[in-house]
């Protein structure tokens, strides 16, 4: 296993870290089994939050590392629901009874911060980041991090405000959108670690179209997506999400190699995805100009499914969420691609032109909508 400096913090943690948001949870003993062998192969990073599985998520974790605590790392988040110092400590507390610890390494302050929160919210005096410091002062949490969820501008306005010490955010082969903040929060002496290197699953089915990224011979399409995020050298740690014996053997494998992709495998991935990148603007650049629609059609969220059919070949996986639009507590807003009414509003406004109408019922064809 490598390990490398997380910022300025002096502490040393592995490029793969563990992350318990995909165990087990309705089977203990294979999760904490899960935990140890990650440990054992030489992971001292671990990160879980009070929402993953419901609390469970942290009560495996503490279980599996209570004869371990000096060997691993942990990192949990603090989900903002209120802006008073209060509640951002009851979480906390929480939070540590569940783990039975009495510290929390690398604490993520604010689970899925944006600007907004930030400005509006937990900078706020009487609010979190009052208790935040505190609970550093006491020793509690050991360095204040974020979790991010926003863009990437905002995240450089985060990182410029001098307070954090650690960023947790997306960065895989289909999302590379956080580069430039990864960047400036490399420079600015943060650790960098990065959630869904495998593209949250998407990228751990080995297709024509990905195995294509890399030349030469390669395991899987997760041995591609795992060695392109740690060639980017802004990367501290990757926590992938592992939940059988042989995910964790294999990404072990993976982070321990050290040697990085070559100049020409870069060129030649960069490549492929430019002209994926072309492929996919052919379709839809997500500007997002058709929005809103008169019906509730999300429709770059649909065309966005079908890029990773057409493009990726990734049909499970986009068939599989493609389905979940419009469903009663679906996270993401907005109906399927079949709910259109042909009203034609969305074309008027499109800047490529693009026949939307026409494609939303082939996205609806293609990934199996709820009524085809």
């Amino acid at each position: 296993m490598q390990y490398v400096e997380f910022g300025k913090t002096g502490k040393k943690v592995s490029k793969l870290g563990f992350g318990a948001m995909r165990l087990p949870f309705d089977d203990e003993k294979t999760s904490i089994e899960l935990l140890r062998r990650g440990v054992e192969l030489g992971i001292n990073y671990i990160d879980t939050a009070p929402g993953y599985g419901d609390g469970q998520s942290e009560i495996l974790v503490g279980k599996a590392v209570a004869d371990i605590r000096d060997k691993v790392y942990l990192s949990t988040k603090n989900p903002l629901n209120d802006n008073t110092t209060e509640g951002w400590w009851s979480r906390l507390n929480k939070s540590l009874e569940r783990m039975n610890v009495d510290r929390i390494d690398f604490y993520q302050v604010v689970h899925g911060i944006n600007w907004k929160a930030w400005e509006e919210n937990f900078s706020k005096p009487g609010g979190g980041l009052e208790a935040a410091y505190k609970a550093k002062e006491q020793g509690i949490i050991g360095h204040i991090c974020i979790s991010f969820h926003d863009t990437c501008e905002n995240l450089i306005r985060l990182i410029d405000t001098g307070v954090f010490e650690g960023v947790t955010l997306q960065y895989n082969l289909l999302d590379q959108s956080n580069e430039k903040g990864m960047a400036h929060a490399a420079a600015a002496g943060m650790g960098v670690v990065v959630m869904g290197p495998v593209g949250g699953g998407r990228l751990g089915t080995p297709t024509e179209q990905i195995l294509k990224l890399l030349p030469g011979e390669v395991r899987s399409s997760a041995e591609i997506a795992l060695r392109f995020v740690f060639s980017n050298p802004n990367v501290t740690c990757a926590i992938s999400g592992m939940n059988t014996m042989e995910m964790i053997e294999e990404n072990v494998r993976i982070a321990s190699r050290t040697e990085s992709l070559t100049a020409e495998e870069l060129d030649h991935m960069a490549a492929m995805l430019e002209e994926n990148k072309r492929l996919k603007e052919l379709y839809c650049t997500g500007c997002n100009y058709c929005m809103p629609c008169p019906n509730g059609v999300n429709i770059p969220e649909n065309f966005k499914y079908m890029n990773y059919h057409r493009v990726y070949g990734l049909t499970e996986y986009a068939s599989r969420y493609y389905q979940k639009l419009g469903t009663e507590g679906w996270w993401v807003p907005g109906k399927q691609a079949g709910d259109c009414i042909e009203c034609g509003e969305c074309e008027t406004k499109c800047p490529q032109k693009i026949p939307i109408i026409k494609q939303l019922k082939e996205t609806h064809k293609a990934l199996g909508g709820s009524d085809s």
